[in-house]
């Protein structure tokens, strides 16, 4: 059997090491993205009533697979700073422990889910079809959160390892997986196996994203640090779950802010009339299309800077930092002349609806001065917890995504009266105040803990 991959990034060149992991990532990200898309086409072909359920009953699914967001990242950090410090043992502890804690959490959210989901989707919904639609479907997604939750927290272990591929392979599988099964689940095969119609879609994703945890688990299993693990390796211990959690709860609680504030933002567009709604759903596709490169280059951040920062080396840790910014800039300043000049193209390809396309063109140019404001932040976050100070990112977007959009929204549109505009404009200060904020307390961690941002 052919051993997994195994990096040890606190050598060679910086450069290289990102090249290896974000490409995949983004890549990865890519494949899921076209995988949601696959989704949205078969519930169109279903109607309307399908699509809007397969929409609200995933928002309350994203609620739960936060968790898994931030168990990935608590176990790229932990395992890499271990790593780092050449210290095996407490990289097999830790990501033993992390499997065992992942496990549990899992079961705990499988229970919490069939209580939250229903009263989650009538807080976003009316009564309907439509509603019962969305209801069914998280039912039947509960099915799918080991495969969720299990998949991204081992993944945080194969990060720490200088592996993105893996997840990446497993996705694009899942991708082609996906246009096979929702189908052959929804419409089923005449005189053999009934349809399932909707809830076939759901079905989907159960079998397809369990076949990815499979697929990670193994690989984990076959690192050289999960050699030899035994029963005793599993048994949670209390110092080691702190760590995890103290780890997973800030990236976990962040995640829960930024859905929160999407909310914010489509109440307040919902007095400008169900175009600005379908605009800024369209112009939000469009921007993350553009931004997987930045995020699988900061994604990639979080395992250098950690397996460096374990190993004591804070001066490779700020040359990472610098050539993630540096080479960030260059793909910010080539994505924001597409949402100056070419947002009511990328519009027109996803709507035909001359209301709507104006409204989404108006959202990305000022999307295109933001873009590399948010690749900074992503970058911070990715340092913040590789530094093991995760908490200062939910500080963060506590004011960016919480705070700051719904208080410069209501500004600009409730009490200075401004159309959509200031919908658009409330986002951009909220999202450069956070910047600011961001950067002082960056400033501050990095001089506490390597040494500050420069020699």
């Amino acid at each position: 059997m052919a051993a997994a991959r195994d990096f040890d990034l606190t050598t060679g060149s910086i450069g290289s090491h990102f090249k290896m992991l974000a490409i995949p990532a983004a890549l990865g990200m890519l494949f899921t993205t076209l995988y949601n898309v696959v989704d949205v086409y078969f519930a169109g072909q279903l109607g309307t009533q399908a699509q809007a359920g397969l929409a609200i009953g995933f928002q309350a699914f994203f609620v739960l697979i936060a968790v898994a967001f931030g168990l990935s990242s608590a176990m790229s950090a932990l395992v890499g700073n271990a790593r780092g410090a050449k210290d095996n043992r407490s990289a097999r502890r830790l990501a033993a422990q992390g499997l065992a804690f992942a496990f549990i959490a899992t079961l705990v959210l499988m229970v919490f889910a069939v209580w939250f989901g229903p009263r989650a989707i009538e807080l976003i919904s009316e009564p309907g079809a439509y509603r019962d639609a969305a209801t069914n479907y998280f039912y039947w997604l509960i099915a799918a959160l080991p495969g969720f939750i299990l998949a991204f927290s081992a993944n945080g272990i194969l990060q720490a390892h200088g592996d993105s591929v893996t997840l990446q392979r497993g996705q694009m599988v899942a991708f082609f997986a996906n246009i096979i099964l929702n189908p052959l689940f929804i419409y089923g095969i005449p005189g053999v196996i009934d349809g399932m119609g909707f809830n076939g879609i759901a079905l989907a994703t159960i079998v397809s994203q369990t076949g990815v945890m499979l697929w990670i688990l193994r690989t984990v299993m076959r690192l050289e640090i999960m050699q030899g693990v035994a029963l005793r390796h599993i048994r949670l211990e209390w110092d080691t779950v702190k760590e995890i959690l103290a780890q997973m709860i800030p990236t976990t609680s962040a995640m829960m802010v930024m859905f929160i504030s999407g909310f914010v933002v489509q109440y307040a567009l919902k007095g400008f009339g169900e175009e600005a709604i379908a605009a800024y759903g369209i112009a939000l596709r469009i921007e993350q299309i553009l931004l997987l490169p930045v995020l699988g280059m900061t994604g990639a951040l979080l395992p250098i800077a950690a397996q460096n920062y374990g190993a004591g080396d804070h001066a490779r840790v700020r040359e990472a930092v610098w050539f993630c910014w540096k080479l960030g800039f260059l793909m910010t300043a080539l994505a924001a002349p597409i949402l100056w000049f070419g947002g009511a193209f990328a519009m027109s390809l996803f709507t035909d609806d001359t209301r709507v396309i104006p409204i989404g063109q108006s959202y990305l140019r000022i999307d295109g001065f933001l873009f590399p404001l948010y690749m900074m932040l992503f970058a911070i976050n990715s340092l913040l917890q590789a530094l093991k100070k995760p908490v200062y990112t939910l500080w963060i977007s506590l004011y960016r995504q919480g705070f700051g959009v719904a208080f410069f929204i209501w500004l600009l549109v409730g009490v200075i009266g401004m159309d959509v505009w200031g919908v658009w404009l409330g986002i951009a200060i909220a999202v450069s105040t956070g910047w600011a904020i961001a950067m002082l307390i960056t400033i501050r961690i990095t001089r506490e803990k390597i040494g500050g941002l420069r020699a």
